[in-house]
């Protein structure tokens, strides 16, 4: 590497970098999504052991229905991190193709 008066470097100045809002968004909606899942997986163990012993209706129907809100808050952040990942620029979207296809599923006859 060159040491002289002239020798300077081969790149510019990078440019400054700027807060991502909408990754930072995205974050804030994944950890609300993470917590309150474990929350319901920790309710719904919960409503899981008092049906099991005292054997009311109104318990087991409350156990499926935080076990059914676990499921959603997974799937919901799981699908922001995928947004996460394109935001971020991990991820590039799906290429468009150029010719339809037809409603049948197949490529028409040539």
């Amino acid at each position: 590497m060159s040491t002289g008066k002239r020798a300077g470097s081969r790149r510019g100045a990078s440019p400054p970098r700027t807060l991502n809002r909408t990754a930072l968004l995205i974050c804030a909606a994944i950890t609300v999504c993470v917590v309150a899942w474990g929350y319901l997986v920790y309710a719904a163990i919960d409503f899981g052991t008092a049906a099991r012993d005292g054997g009311d209706g109104s318990t087991w129907l409350f156990m499926a229905l935080a076990c059914l809100g676990a499921i959603a808050c997974l799937f919901v952040g799981l699908l922001l991190v995928a947004r996460l990942m394109r935001a971020l620029g991990i991820t590039q979207p799906p290429d468009t193709p150029s010719e339809p296809r037809p409603v049948g599923g197949k490529r028409a006859a040539r």
